[in-house]
């Protein structure tokens, strides 16, 4: 979508077709994203949905964000604390090195993901694989059916 025109919706049914998804999934994906701000939708015959922002202002964490939320991957179920002669009052969140290691490597993950945005992808996408932008393009452009 980064490659579309500005202003220019996609229709939904033919993004669903050209990544050979489910339509009701696709669908979920995408309204998730309107509702975070990443995506807008329009209604009516030429309707469909286009990006809130420009590319470039769109990271690839505020997409895993809109689908995934914000909670944190690892959650720690403080198993430690079931352990013989464990202190009850122990944050075992804060204590476990497991715990320390998961949430440290996801906050690299996510500093990752923030300096790469929507734009750089679909750049990096059309040095790579040059004829990919048109033919996309053509393809959801062209009629349904």
């Amino acid at each position: 979508m980064a490659w579309t025109p500005a202003g220019e919706a996609v229709n939904s049914a033919r993004l669903a077709e050209y990544y050979k998804l489910p339509g009701a999934y696709l669908n979920k994906q995408l309204q998730a994203l309107v509702r975070a701000g990443v995506m807008t939708s329009v209604s009516g015959p030429r309707g469909g949905f286009l990006l809130a922002r420009r590319p470039e202002n769109i990271t690839v964490l505020d997409v895993v964000l809109a689908l995934e939320g914000p909670e944190p991957a690892f959650r720690c179920e403080g198993i430690l604390g079931n352990s013989p002669e464990a202190d009850t009052e122990m944050n075992f969140v804060r204590s476990c090195l497991i715990s320390q290691t998961m949430r440290q490597a996801e906050l690299v993950w996510r500093q990752a993901l923030a300096r790469q945005t929507i734009a750089g992808i679909a750049d990096s996408m059309e040095r790579r694989f040059p004829e990919d932008r048109q033919k996309a393009l053509d393809f959801l452009a062209a009629d349904a059916g």
